[in-house]
């Protein structure tokens, strides 16, 4: 008997960018309508590197907040080799951060003061295994001899199971997962309960194809990339599966247009403007709406050792369609997943 109405409790999406400035005014609203809390991603330019960096921040996303609206952002610090690790204990038991950042140094939008070898920051990452504050990493190296359909997969090999070895109590998410063996190995390294995986939306449905169906797609253009189908499907098993290492993150990045029909266009996929209604298209694909909750609303705070929310929203089978053209400011605009196509599904609020 198909679902007509799901009521889940309110989720949190585990993985976003706000940006700054205008950019944040226009995007903010999209993901507070429907998420309780998010996790903020620090690459901004110049980057949230210190704890008095992410106080302020958070001070002009509660701002940005349309009236009326319930919404928590959560913070991250953004590591670099000269990461002080006494601030960033300090901003984690005061509250301000709740997670630290590893980007790669160039490994995507915003990362050129990321690390430049993990070795770097290893007395950080002993402080942070101490106090149980998670690392979030974009798992992928930069070696540009390494193809870019590969990056994720070596750097799980080289870099991340190494690193899991060397500290052994460290609590790692390895963020918007793309490949099979991504999935393979947090679901090796479940048991421990230190490793979970954010998903994105946009790599629940389409794969590296679609960037390339009918000519070249620079909206559907992501970091990491999106990946064979036998990659997305596994994505799929692991998202509908319900276990608690998978947990919804968007990795939703907006970029103007221009920025991204472009020579060298930008990297990421603007999925906050119908976040919820395309994550339901893909488990009702799967056959697996029942287990919508667990990874939207569930999985997530257990493993950040959150409550999860006493909220409830509700989706509705109607068709909606995707919003249009999103106005930053003059000249600029954000174009959304999925714009102008008819949904399936329709956001029907909190109750």
């Amino acid at each position: 008997m198909p679902f007509d109405r799901i009521v889940i409790r309110r989720p949190d999406d585990w993985h976003v960018h706000l940006r700054d400035g205008a950019m944040l005014k226009a995007v903010l609203p999209f993901t507070a309508r429907q998420f309780g809390r998010a996790i903020v991603m620090p690459n901004l330019k110049p980057p949230v590197t210190t704890t008095a960096d992410a106080d302020a921040y958070r001070g002009r996303i509660l701002a940005a907040l349309p009236d009326g609206v319930s919404f928590t952002p959560l913070m991250t610090a953004y590591l670099t080799d000269g990461t002080d690790a006494g601030d960033l204990a300090r901003g984690f038991a005061d509250g301000v951060f709740a997670a630290a950042k590893l980007y790669p140094a160039n490994a995507t939008t915003n990362s050129a003061h990321g690390v430049t070898d993990i070795a770097r920051i290893a007395p950080v990452l002993e402080r942070m295994a101490e106090i149980g504050m998670p690392l979030l990493i974009h798992g992928e190296v930069t070696d540009q001899s390494v193809d870019i359909f590969d990056r994720e997969a070596v750097f799980i090999d080289s870099i991340l199971a190494p690193l899991l070895e060397r500290h052994p109590t460290l609590r790692v998410v390895l963020e918007h997962v793309t490949t099979s063996e991504a999935v393979q190995f947090v679901r090796a390294h479940a048991a421990s309960g230190r490793i979970g995986a954010t998903i994105t939306a946009h790599h629940l449905l389409i794969n590296r194809s679609h960037i390339f169906q009918g000519g070249i797609r620079p909206h559907l253009y992501c970091l990491p990339i999106a990946k064979r189908e036998t990659h997305r499907v596994a994505l799929v098993e692991a998202a509908t599966s319900g276990d608690g290492p998978f947990f919804l993150g968007t990795d939703t990045a907006p970029h103007t247009v221009t920025a991204k029909e472009a020579a060298c266009g930008c990297a990421g996929c603007f999925t906050a403007a119908n976040a919820l209604e395309v994550y339901a298209e893909a488990f009702e694909d799967a056959g697996a709406l029942d287990k919508l909750e667990a990874f939207a609303s569930l999985n997530g705070p257990r493993f950040y050792n959150l409550p999860v929310s006493e909220e409830r929203v509700v989706l509705e089978r109607r068709p909606s369609v995707a919003p249009d053209l999103i106005l930053v400011s003059e000249g600029d605009a954000v174009l959304p997943f999925r714009s102008g196509e008819t949904l399936r599904w329709s956001f029907g609020g909190t109750v």
